[in-house]
C-alpha cells in the first residue's frame, strides 16, 4: 500500500476546461458508468470516506473533479455516463466535456476504467478501450463491486474480460476490486505507481 495516495485532497470541480488546474504534471482520470462505483473507488484508494462525493442517485458527477496527490500528480473524476436520469442535452454536454478533456489535456497520462463486475464491457466501456487503444494511453480496469459475487464468479468474470481484451495492443491491466471489503487496494496502488511514473512523453513533446 502506498501512503502517498492517502494525502489526496480536493482541488476543484470544473464545468469546462477553462477552470481546470494548470495543465502540467501527471493526471490519471477515472472513467465509468454513473453506477459503476467511481467515487467509492477513489475514496477507498485514498483511504478517505468523503473525498469524492457519493450519491445514492447515479450521475451526480457532472463536472471534472480534480484531486491533488502531490505537486506533480492528480486524480480526475470524470462525469459518469449512460445511467443518469437527466435530459439528453445535459448528457450531450457531459459527453462533449469529457471528449474535450480526453483529447486536449496534455497532463493526462492514463485512464482507470471502472466497471461493475456484474455488468462489464458496456458500449461506453468499449468506447473508452478503443479510444485508449487509438491514442496508446495506458488503461487499468477496475472490476468493482466484486463482493457482490462469489469469489469464483468474480474470478470467472475477470478471466472473461481478459479473454475479450486479449487482442488489444496497448498497455492494459485488469483487476478485481471491492470498496466495501477493501480488497484490491494494494494492486491498484501498484498500478497507479507504474502509471504515474511511466514514460512522461507528453511533457517532453
Amino acid at each position: 500500500m502506498n501512503p502517498v495516495y492517502h494525502q489526496a485532497k480536493f482541488i476543484n470541480s470544473s464545468p469546462d476546461l477553462k477552470a481546470t488546474p494548470e495543465d502540467q504534471g501527471r493526471e490519471v482520470a477515472f472513467a465509468g458508468r454513473s453506477n459503476a462505483g467511481k467515487s467509492s473507488a477513489i475514496n477507498t484508494i485514498t483511504r478517505q470516506n468523503a473525498l469524492a462525493r457519493i450519491s445514492k442517485t447515479p450521475g451526480r458527477t457532472q463536472m471534472l473533479n480534480f484531486f491533488e496527490i502531490n505537486a506533480r500528480q492528480r486524480f480526475v473524476d470524470l462525469p459518469g455516463y449512460g445511467y443518469a436520469k437527466v435530459p439528453v442535452t445535459v448528457k450531450k454536454k457531459w459527453h462533449e466535456l469529457m471528449e474535450r478533456y480526453l483529447t486536449s489535456r496534455k497532463s493526462l497520462c492514463a485512464i482507470i476504467l471502472v466497471m461493475d463486475v456484474r455488468h462489464p464491457l458496456t458500449e461506453f466501456d468499449w468506447q473508452m478501450v478503443e479510444w485508449c487503444q487509438h491514442t496508446g494511453l495506458p488503461l487499468h480496469i477496475l472490476l468493482t463491486k466484486a463482493d457482490k459475487l462469489t469469489y469464483g464468479a468474480a474470478k470467472n468474470t475477470l478471466l472473461q474480460v481478459q479473454r475479450e481484451l486479449k487482442d488489444i495492443d496497448f498497455p492494459l491491466t485488469i483487476q478485481l476490486f471491492s470498496a466495501l471489503k477493501k480488497t484490491g487496494i494494494d494492486e491498484v496502488h501498484q498500478a497507479l505507481d507504474l502509471l504515474f511514473n511511466a514514460d512522461e512523453k507528453t511533457e517532453l513533446e
